[in-house]
């Protein structure tokens, strides 16, 4: 966890903002205010606390829902007037029932959060499982997969059917997911990788 080097009380106001963001998949979910012992409970429970300046007290979200957002990171903003705090959401964040309280849930992140499913689908297997019957079938079988998978986006972007092009890329990057998963390599490995060839 990343913590802030100002405490609350050496920002420009008592009440901040808070900017809750998704961690995996980058998506902004809501917008909250702390004060120092918001921020303080935040920490030592990890779960997200803010101020309710409608019930004038401290409340921590999902406290009656149960759709906490866990703690992930906290950063502090430039002109120390705000924080960026990166969660793990348990269930839909917007009291309307919505994923996110800014539209719907978008698309961009998907895969990470896709890679969070798939490892809960290594860690905790169910026999009806179709990711976890891979994982029990072992790494030669997931890249043999991998390898039919690549081999059906190509046929199909020689036919030039964008369609099933579509479904068969879906494919190969959710059994990619998995070959990652089963080697105990993530998403991030391969970001940080090409992040590395970029700036070459």
């Amino acid at each position: 966890m990343t913590n802030p080097k100002a405490k609350i009380r050496e920002l420009k106001s008592d009440l901040i903002p808070a900017i809750i963001q998704h961690a995996q998949t980058n998506q902004v979910l809501m917008l909250g205010y702390m004060n120092e012992k918001a921020l303080a409970k935040t920490k030592k429970e990890g779960k997200v606390t803010f101020f309710s300046r409608s019930k004038q007290r401290l409340w921590t979200k999902g406290e009656t829902s149960g759709n906490f957002l866990n703690l992930v990171s906290i950063q502090l903003d430039c002109d120390k007037d705000a924080y960026l705090i990166k969660v793990i959401p348990k269930g839909e964040t917007c009291h309307t029932g919505a994923y996110t309280c800014f539209g719907k849930k978008e698309p961009a992140g998907f895969l990470h959060e896709l890679q969070g499913i798939i490892q809960d689908k290594k860690d905790n297997p169910r026999e009806d499982s179709y990711t976890a019957a891979l994982f029990t079938n072992g790494t030669k079988k997931i890249a043999q997969k991998v390898g039919e998978e690549a081999t059906e986006v190509i046929l199909e972007a020689m036919d030039n059917n964008k369609d099933l092009l579509i479904e068969e890329s879906a494919d190969l990057l959710y059994h990619l997911l998995v070959l990652l998963a089963v080697k105990d390599l993530k998403l991030e490995n391969i970001e940080a990788k090409l992040m590395e060839r970029h700036h070459q």
